[in-house]
């Protein structure tokens, strides 16, 4: 390899066509630069050397070729180019800092930061009134541009988040923008004396069961229909998980489950849920979750798949009162202080469990890139919700 060259895991349209192949490839590409006499905007940047790159369930879908061709490919066309780097998720250590990012935001090499995926534009109607998390303009890292599945990745400076590996494990300090999600959807509704169930114990729905319990919920209940999330889920708080049955499930279509609503329902005395997290996405937990919560209660939709949705019996929806409420994101940078409280504070117990159940210990869940295959990576993306790639 090239000096001017680095290790990533990579997407190739010309190469591995989206329909017939799957996974990516490991290979040397060039490495970034800042130049602010060809580029003014690089005075702004930075180049981070990554340390660790968490990998979540948006890349499973580039993975899969199940989600996100058209942000890839429509952002390859316009940069006449066939190869994007993958991965959104990081920390890492300042090397280079262009000449306003350091005298704007006080960055110098060897800062260890993490960063915001969503690079917004300052300028749109959202920005301007402080709705920045759904900027109509924000270009997604690893999606739009090239990511952190790589040595090094050149950055805008203000999408960093300064990170102090003293108050938080390197490892962990690697998932903090997906921790931010899980902020973000449980303090959609105030949690305080309420009880919660979460839909979907995925990745960001056991960060969900932390958080919920945290932001000060009494009683939290998880659904799930694989047995190694739902130990999880127990390992990390939750009250009782209720198995989820896929086959009934696909048998009832779009619609909710009686039985499951029924059991989530006597889960909280026969009332229903104060709040529920739907965090799968399928038409079916949508449904679930809203038949499964109390009257004037609050729904908050995180699951995100593409397609048409029904909401069954929308007449008693609305006459029940409930409050149906979509997150994206995180709130820049409200989620990200929130974030960082959550897991410095090692009263609450969160940084541990992430680092012993999510992260398998910090050993069993890590992949140096060194060793990336992509058959061994299958295994591990099986075996763990949250796998994480060392640079």
């Amino acid at each position: 390899m090239q000096p001017d060259q680095m290790l990533a895991l990579v997407y190739d349209k010309s190469t591995m066509p989206w329909d017939t192949t799957r996974g990516f490839e490991k290979r040397a590409v060039a490495r970034p630069v800042l130049d602010p006499e060809q580029d003014p905007v690089d005075a702004d940047s930075v180049i981070v050397k990554v340390i660790y790159a968490g990998f979540c369930g948006s890349d499973r879908g580039i993975w899969n070729r199940t989600a996100f061709k058209g942000m890839i490919f429509d952002s390859l066309k316009r940069e006449q180019a066939a190869v994007r780097v993958i991965g959104h998720e990081m920390v890492g250590e300042l090397v280079e800092v262009g000449a306003r990012a350091a005298s704007q935001y006080g960055y110098r090499a060897k800062d260890i930061v993490s960063t915001e995926s969503h690079i917004i534009c300052n300028t749109c109607y959202q920005c301007r009134i402080g709705q920045t998390h759904i900027c109509a303009n924000d270009i997604i890292i690893g999606i739009a541009q090239n990511g952190c599945f790589a040595e090094y990745i050149k950055l805008p400076a203000q999408t960093l988040w300064p990170t102090d590996q003293r108050k938080i494990d390197l490892k962990v300090a690697a998932v903090q923008e997906p921790f931010g999600n899980a902020v973000h959807a449980a303090s959609a509704a105030d949690l305080r004396g309420k009880t919660v169930a979460v839909f979907g114990c995925g990745t960001i729905g056991l960060f969900c069961i932390m958080v919920a319990r945290a932001l000060g919920a009494t009683r939290v209940i998880g659904v799930e229909p694989v047995a190694k999330n739902i130990e999880m889920a127990r390992q990390l708080g939750a009250d009782d998980v209720i198995p989820l049955d896929m086959k009934q499930s696909a048998k009832n279509g779009w619609s909710a489950d009686k039985e499951l609503v029924q059991q989530v329902r006597e889960a909280f005395g026969g009332i229903g849920a104060d709040v529920s997290l739907e965090m799968a996405g399928f038409n079916t937990s949508v449904n679930n979750a809203i038949q499964s919560t109390r009257r004037g209660g609050d729904v908050i939709l995180f699951g995100l798949k593409q397609g048409n949705f029904r909401i069954q019996a929308m007449d008693r929806m609305i006459v029940n009162g409930i409050t149906l409420r979509s997150v994206i994101g995180r709130r820049l940078f409200e989620d990200w202080y929130t974030t960082r409280n959550l897991l410095e504070d090692r009263s609450n117990g969160i940084q541990d469990r992430i680092k012993d159940v999510i992260l398998g210990g910090g050993t069993e869940s890590v992949v140096h890139i060194q060793d990336f295959t992509p058959e061994g990576f299958e295994q591990t993306l099986a075996a763990w919700p949250k796998p994480l790639i060392q640079f």
